[in-house]
């Protein structure tokens, strides 16, 4: 798992020591240099003094928090980041992907599943290098429903007004954008968009729901990201709220509809099925 320009680098950081070293041994053992620390101030230190091309980060850690770790290090520059958090805890997870993570695992996690994980997100961070330095010819602006997403500087604006995506949304977006008026499963936006063949399909939800959260007027009723029931989403640009979707958007507010939970826990169940450690 030896990437073609170097050996990548990834950041550890996580106070507990039993954890660190299980993660740090199965990210050696696939071809990565490996660095360890056990704290924010060390982490921050660690990445300006040998820079990382991704950071494995412990949402609990003491005296500084991952979320504090993570806001820092992205006001450096777009280095990926995976969190480490609670099973089950949502809250968590969406503010470690409202700060920037590109990416959550719960513990207890597979090993394996995280080395999957971090080369899937590192895929993604080279593809979107390689676009930039392209240039916009190489990666055209795409416009709809009054969105406008440049790839090659990575910005997008509605209706003129900058938004404030993180990477995954943007990379949900521009997705979601280029397929207007489709039907795309949850399955096919993990795929295309995370690059994995599993994994927790709330993962999709959450980043809709985030993303839901900064691009439509009003996110209890969207009007261009919309639920299509039993099978994911749909970007629309005709500016009807939920004209034929069947509800559109219970399964993203508040507790969510059995439909679009039960989806989640299949998903969670296959992408937690092997766990190991």
């Amino acid at each position: 798992m030896h990437f073609t320009h170097h050996t990548a680098r990834v950041l550890v950081v996580d106070d507990d020591p039993t954890v660190a070293e299980v993660v740090a041994g199965y990210l050696g053992r696939a071809g990565f240099a490996v660095d360890r620390v056990a704290d924010g101030p060390a982490a921050l230190e660690r990445a300006a003094a040998f820079p990382p091309d991704l950071v494995v980060l412990d949402l609990m850690l003491p005296g500084m928090d991952g979320l504090e770790v993570c806001r820092r290090l992205r006001a450096h520059g777009p280095v990926p980041v995976i969190m480490l958090t609670a099973r089950g805890d949502e809250d968590d997870r969406i503010l470690g992907l409202e700060v920037g993570a590109d990416d959550y695992v719960t513990k207890p996690f597979s090993p394996r599943e995280l080395v999957l994980r971090v080369t899937s997100v590192l895929r993604r961070a080279q593809a979107r290098a390689t676009v930039a330095s392209s240039g916009p010819a190489a990666a055209p602006p795409l416009r709809a429903g009054g969105i406008a997403l440049d790839p090659a500087s990575r910005r997008a604006t509605k209706d003129g007004v900058e938004l404030a995506l993180t990477l995954r949304e943007f990379d949900l977006l521009a997705f979601l954008v280029r397929h207007p008026g489709r039907a795309c499963g949850r399955e096919e936006l993990m795929r295309e968009v995370w690059g994995w063949e599993f994994g927790d399909l709330s993962t999709v939800t959450v980043h809709v729901r985030r993303l839901r959260a900064k691009v439509e007027d009003d996110p209890a009723r969207p009007r261009l990201i919309r639920t299509v029931w039993g099978v994911g989403y749909r970007f629309d640009t005709d500016g009807d709220t939920d004209r034929d979707t069947g509800g559109g958007t219970a399964g993203e507010t508040g507790a969510g509809t059995a439909g679009e939970t039960a989806g989640d826990t299949a998903g969670g169940a296959a992408g937690s099925g092997a766990r190991d450690a």
